[in-house]
């Protein structure tokens, strides 16, 4: 199923960020023609039917104040890493938690968590706090401080002036049928 000329709009309105008003799916449905049911109704069906994978937030930590920035890397026994990811991501502290494979002998670690913190010395308070509250004492670990920050954006999809479009992975002309 293709998207509809709407959809398409749809798409492209939301891929920029939602605009920070109080009612931001009105202001977007109002520049596409929908109303604001309509476009939340829209963006659920799009989620339901896999066309939109997932609506997420990207925080802008250093604008806010958050200037230092910690990802801290734990090597956590296979049979407990799911248990220990659900508790670490359950801290409020904790932006991302996910476990990534290992490589051996060089990277030991399989469970990732970040931290961000307004100094290097809330992080590292946080990162002793967790380790109190979810017993992590005696897991080996490492604390990976950012040097650099890069853009961070969400994906695009859609051109606003769209040729094209990508549905499911297939390539179809704006409007046309694959």
């Amino acid at each position: 199923m293709g998207l509809t000329a709407r959809d398409q709009q749809l798409v492209a309105a939301i891929q920029c960020g939602l605009p920070l008003v109080s009612r931001p799916f009105a202001e977007i449905g109002a520049r596409i023609g929908l109303s604001e049911s309509e476009t939340i109704e829209r963006i659920q069906a799009l989620l339901t039917d896999g066309t939109i994978k997932r609506l997420g937030v990207v925080v802008r930590h250093h604008e806010l104040g958050y200037r230092a920035n910690a990802m801290a890397v734990w090597n956590i026994p296979d049979d407990e890493v799911d248990e220990r990811g659900r508790h670490i991501g359950a801290v409020d502290f904790v932006t991302l938690c996910y476990r990534r494979p290992r490589h051996l002998p060089d990277w030991p670690y399989n469970l990732f968590s970040m931290i961000h913190g307004q100094n290097r010395d809330a992080v590292l308070r946080n990162i002793e706090h967790l380790i109190e509250q979810c017993g992590l004492g005696g897991i080996a670990h490492e604390v990976l401080f950012s040097r650099r920050r890069f853009k961070q954006c969400g994906a695009h999809y859609i051109d606003s002036q769209p040729r094209q479009v990508i549905v499911g992975g297939t390539r179809i002309p704006a409007g046309g049928q694959p």
